[in-house]
């Protein structure tokens, strides 16, 4: 086993490292992009327009530069001899260049880096922005260090520098500091790359939730129409800024002045919500930037949701905001809303408003939207925001948690999601995020009738669930199965602590609902302890004789006011309790709200007692309130209309509040392990037979490269070569089909075990070869595969598949037969961290047999571990490997690690969707 240290990977891009959005600090956008041959005038004119002392820090002149500099730059032909790229933003409706970056080799792992951005957006973070993307491709190009060279007093580009979290040397001769950094990531860069990315996305969505005027594009004065509808939602909702409805044919709607364009506006306004029909928005987005709004809402419906040519116009929409430096909420959604009483913004196309809470919410759907807005609001569910992001054409809900993660006003996060845009994005947001604040989220298209629903519904390719389920687990994402499930989990989340612990009491006056209760906390892996000796003899003091006091505690059907506040009183304190659940059954209707107020009562004198950061859910099963929370002073008791309800809501919330106290978990980087000698085999083997299975000694040298634990052993083509290994390895062994065409071997009788001498050897090879010839197979036989037996030890299995969107995802299970009858296997999405491993290993119901079981002694589950964290490494920077299954591996005793005993890689050229995972590759 190699030295172990932290590999650390920088935060995913939104669209890729070679080309993309950038969000400057100041919350405005640019595109990125590597630059190009037909770049060359575009370059000429930027360079041109830079101030004479900006010239003086790029060339050190205050001359434009010569057309063969310019020329070199444009020419990305081999990004290990230099790179450049470019920033664009749109500027009176013609696209400009407004910065620019290189690196150009010095030595071989060396290359000088420049920069240079326009003057007027020099102080936005872009030269920051460049020496990022700038660094990442240089690495994987295989360069680890930069140089540069500036005047001593370019404070800006010595900022950038400095403020990188590279490690840099420098030093100062002749008026010019020469700075030499290394540019492999590490804990500080990445750190600084996060806030930052989280600091400029909270700057751009800012005048979403805060603007100070509003356009309405497409206000109506028909009651019926959209621009109506979201114009009054505007006004009687007492939005707390300027309204501008804006109607080519009308000087007034709604009692307010209209104007004919945005352009006629008598002041620039920050939002700008759009209901015109489709084929006029791209008029009035060019209108809005030149008018200086800072973000758009597009209501407007028909577009990628519905074909191919909604599609391509979607494209030049985003193309175009993006190009202006405006950020976009839609198209095809309902609307965004901010609760806060400083702003009471409605804009969208519902008169219904929520009161205000401390719950944020997106929606991929407006339709559903709606409904969510009503079920808030009939569940006195108070909201900070609310976004209906449509078809996440700019905004979409990583920019959304980024914003929510930094909101005072928001405590819990809900997520109704129909796709993913970007799942890597997306996990390293929700991961840290989930740290801080609770995200719950129900996924629609778990099934196949689903997926295609989503598809056809947001226009977005649907992952699949098990990706989904994996992520979700990896990040601390609490899954709702429905939208009913979700608020419900935001009820407790909202008003109640996190409990400390697993166990449980619950209280009842009626046995059937306690022990449903009971029923569905022990299947959500929560504890129903028996209660403490002395708190028996404390609740046996005032409950009837008849009443159990075990746990649940059944207080009978007689129980009144007095009993139920005593037992919560009683119960809440108890150090081997960490959270409370209180049911009541009405046996007369006229006692309810008695015991609700005995239930607050119980609960504020047991918080007084030292129940204080305990949980409290209450289910009172009254009829039309049941759903009504308990108000105790500042505090929410939430209530539920069952006791299922309850028991499923505090499992979900107990697992995340163990995922949350438990520590970080890190990707671990091993020094042992041979990536370049990994994908020059998996690339050799594809120039040479195309996509398809390696051979088996191709795969011994792959597995080799990255020390994976093999069985010993070797390819042999020859009876005479099978003989050498077994001698070699020692008697008795085991012969096998060695071919990249046949998977199962077994079924075909080409596996022969526990062979004790060389003439058995012999003839294992010929049978082999005999079986093959008579099926008219034979060039399909490489040879045999010779390895030792492994006398003992649990079969378990490793594998790899690709899923479209999300990536690798490891898998991890019983092995041998048992991983196909049994079907007990985990997933995770890659990269995984220590964490993700350990818990794959542990969450299997055959764990049992790792710890040891009947006889036989634990598994050294360590090694079991390291595999999966080498496989994870490997398929992440060895983007051509698209399937990998490791099975049996025999996990041996404590100390003496695993052996794999077969393995199947399969390659195939790396797809574009690959991009994310590989910008992460090392050379």
């Amino acid at each position: 086993m190699g030295d172990i240290r932290p590999h650390y990977i920088p935060p995913p891009y939104q669209d890729s490292a070679e080309s993309g959005r950038l969000i400057l600090r100041d919350g405005t956008t640019a595109t990125i992009r590597i630059a190009r041959p037909e770049d060359r005038e575009g370059l000429e004119a930027f360079f041109h327009r830079l101030s004479p002392a900006s010239k003086r820090r790029r060339f050190f002149s205050a001359t434009d530069p010569s057309a063969k500099l310019i020329d070199s730059l444009c020419d990305n032909s081999d990004p290990r001899c230099r790179l450049s790229f470019v920033v664009l933003r749109t500027v009176r409706k013609a696209g400009q260049i407004i910065a620019s970056g290189s690196y150009l080799a010095k030595e071989q792992k060396i290359a000088e880096v420049a920069i240079a951005v326009d003057d007027r957006f020099q102080g936005k973070g872009l030269g920051t922005l460049l020496l990022e993307r700038l660094a990442l491709l240089a690495v994987r190009h295989g360069f680890v260090r930069f140089w540069a060279v500036t005047q001593a007093d370019n404070q800006r580009m010595l900022d950038v520098l400095r403020t990188s979290g590279f490690p840099l040397r420098e030093k100062v001769e002749g008026g010019y500091m020469e700075v030499d950094l290394s540019v492999e990531p590490t804990a500080e860069s990445v750190a600084l790359s996060e806030m930052r990315d989280r600091v400029s996305t909270t700057a751009s969505l800012r005048p979403f939730f805060h603007p100070e005027s509003v356009a309405v594009v497409g206000a109506s004065r028909d009651p019926a129409s959209i621009g109506y509808r979201v114009l009054d939602a505007l006004v009687m909702n007492h939005f707390q800024g300027a309204v501008y409805p804006v109607n080519p044919n009308a000087t007034v709607v709604g009692s307010i002045r209209a104007y004919r364009s945005v352009l006629d506006l008598p002041e620039p306004v920050d939002l700008a919500v759009i209901t015109v029909p489709r084929d006029a928005v791209l008029g009035v987005v060019d209108e809005c930037a030149e008018r200086g709004v800072k973000a758009l809402v597009v209501i407007t419906a028909g577009f990628a949701e519905v074909n191919g040519a909604g599609r391509e116009l979607q494209q030049k929409l985003a193309d175009k905001v993006r190009g202006y430096g405006i950020r976009m909420v839609g198209p095809n959604c309902l609307g965004l809303l901010n609760t806060d009483p400083k702003v009471n913004l409605n804009a969208t196309f519902t008169p219904l408003f929520p009161p205000p809470g401390k719950v944020a919410m997106s929606s991929q759907s407006g339709a559903l939207g709606l409904a969510i807005l009503a079920l808030a609001r009939e569940r006195q569910l108070g909201l900070s925001t609310f976004v209906s992001v449509g078809n996440k054409a700019d905004v979409s809900s990583n920019d959304l948690l980024q914003y929510w993660e930094e909101d005072d006003l928001t405590d819990v996060i809900l997520l109704y999601l129909e796709s993913f845009g970007n799942p890597r994005r997306f996990a390293r947001i929700a991961r840290r995020v989930s740290r801080r604040k609770p995200i719950v989220a129900v996924k629609a298209g778990r099934t196949l009738a689903g997926r295609r629903a989503a598809g056809s519904h947001t226009a977005a390719l649907a992952a699949s669930d098990v990706a989904v389920e994996a992520l979700f687990r990896q990040t601390g994402v609490i899954r709702a199965e429905t939208l009913d499930e979700m608020f419900d989990l935001a009820a407790t989340l909202g008003s109640q602590p996190l409990p400390r612990g697993r166990r449980v009491a619950i209280v009842t006056n009626a046995g059937g609902p306690g022990i449903l209760c009971a029923d569905t906390c022990e299947a959500g892996a929560l504890l129903v302890p028996e209660l403490p000796e002395n708190t028996k003899a404390l609740l046996r003091r005032f409950l009837p004789p008849t009443a159990s006091v075990t746990n649940p505690v059944d207080m009978i059907a007689s129980a009144g006011a007095e009993q139920y506040r005593r037992t919560i009183e009683t119960l809440l304190p108890v150090s081997e309790i960490d959270a409370l659940i209180v049911i009541h059954i009405p046996v007369s209707m006229t006692a309810s709200p008695d015991i609700a107020q005995a239930i607050q009562e119980g609960v504020a004198a047991g918080r007084r007692a030292g129940g204080s950061g305990k949980p409290v859910l209450a289910c009172l099963m009254t009829g039309g309130e049941r759903r009504t929370p308990l108000v105790l002073g500042q505090e929410l008791i939430p209530s539920y209309a069952f006791p299922e309800s309850a028991g499923r809501v505090l499992g979900k919330v107990a697992a995340y509040a163990h995922w949350r106290s438990q520590p970080l978990g890190v990707i671990p980087d091993f020094d042992d392990m041979d990536f370049k000698t990994a994908r020059e085999i998996c690339r050799a083997a594809l120039r040479e037979r195309g996509a398809g299975w390696l051979s088996s000694e191709e795969t011994r040298m792959v597995l080799n490269a990255l020390h994976l634990p093999l069985a010993q052993g070797g390819v042999a083509k020859s009876p005479k070569e099978a003989l050498g290994l077994a001698r070699d390895i020692g008697f008795p062994v085991a012969v096998k089909l060695a071919s990249h065409r046949i998977v199962h071997k077994t079924e075909i009788g080409c596996v022969r075990l526990n062979l004790t001498s060389e003439a058995a050897v012999r003839k294992a090879f010929e049978e082999i070869r005999k079986r093959l010839a008579k099926e008219g197979n034979l060039e399909a036989m490489e040879g045999v595969l010779v390895q030792s037996m492994i006398p003992r030890g649990v079969e378990v299995m490793v594998g790899v598949t690709q899923d479209p969107l999300f990536g690798p995802l490891i898998a991890f299970g019983l092995g041998g037969i048992h991983v196909e009858i049994l079907g007990d296997v985990r997933f995770r999405v890659t990269p995984l961290t220590d964490r993700d491993a350990g818990e794959m290993v542990r969450e299997i119901r055959g764990y049992r047999l790792l710890q040891g079981y009947r006889g036989q002694g634990p598994a050294d589950v360590d090694a079991i571990q390291e595999v999966l964290l080498r496989i994870s490494r490997l398929v992440e920077e060895a983007a051509e490997i698209t399937e990998l299954d490791l099975n049996p591996v025999f996990a041996l005793p404590p100390g003496e690690g695993c052996r794999i005993v077969d393995a199947r890689i399969r390659v195939e050229p790396p797809r574009s969707g690959n991009a994310a995972r590989l910008s992460t590759m090392s050379p």
